[in-house]
């Protein structure tokens, strides 16, 4: 992922930025500081672990991203459903810089204003989060989008855009970490939506262990998006080394 050279991000403007349904301040970094990707994608140049930040836990998402980053990570979603849009523009503000101090990529989930307005590399949008080619209008292309799909139509959908990074398919199995589960797809299901995306980089999701990485691996996708797997036990770094290290092992047969 080719970037910009320069050491810092200055802040250029303030403006209103609309999230929901309530206007929010926030601070906006001009584009011309801030270290950019050049499209297409190459899926290479990502962590085929992406890992995502969780509600409900003891840890707030900024220390769920710390121990994730110290512990190697280089790949965090900011997938912060509760609190108010003020509060996730906050919180998608601290990691964003601390990912970039790590050298990791930071998306935040969801919201288009607030990935721009932090500064993060991109924004992953659900089925319900608003149309991918408006999102890359709004985010030029120098920014990372993925997006959800679950079924042939969104398979469709995705390739007519032809304009995301990479798609998360899911779920996996049941997990409890999503509110309105789609139908689950198993690995069959999995492998023949990637055969369906011309090639768009597919990172699979919901209720992925280590245990489910080489399937994971024998459907097609790249990768593995992956949350309570992460936080079992409170065992974070123990656990991204596990799945990362079963990664590595499914990548040789």
């Amino acid at each position: 992922m080719r970037r910009v050279a320069g050491t810092s991000v200055s802040m250029a403007w303030r403006r209103s930025v609309r999230c929901g349904s309530r206007p929010i301040r926030c601070a906006r970094f001009s584009r011309s500081n801030r270290p950019f990707l050049i499209m297409p994608l190459e899926h290479r140049q990502l962590h085929p672990l992406m890992c995502l930040t969780q509600d409900g836990l003891a840890e707030t998402h900024l220390e769920q991203a710390t121990r994730l980053l110290i512990a190697g990570a280089r790949w965090i979603q900011v997938r912060m459903k509760r609190g108010t849009p003020q509060e996730r523009l906050t919180m998608a503000g601290m990691i964003a810089p601390l990912c970039r101090q790590y050298g990791a990529i930071c998306i935040v989930n969801d919201s288009v204003d607030i990935a721009i307005a932090v500064n993060a590399h991109g924004v992953h949008l659900g089925k319900t989060d608003g149309l991918w080619s408006a999102a890359r209008k709004e985010m030029g292309r120098e920014m990372i989008i993925g997006g959800t799909i679950n079924n042939e139509a969104d398979a469709r959908r995705a390739i007519r855009a032809n304009c995301l990074d990479y798609v998360g398919i899911g779920p996996w199995r049941f997990t409890t970490t999503k509110e309105n589960l789609s139908p689950v797809l198993g690995p069959t299901g999995v492998a023949t939506l990637v055969a369906q995306l011309d090639g768009i980089p597919v990172w699979a999701i919901g209720g992925i262990t280590a245990a489910d990485l080489p399937e994971v691996r024998a459907s097609g996708a790249v990768g593995a998006a992956v949350t309570s797997a992460l936080y079992r036990d409170g065992r974070v770094q123990d656990n991204f080394h596990e799945l990362n290290a079963a990664w590595k092992q499914a990548m040789k047969t």
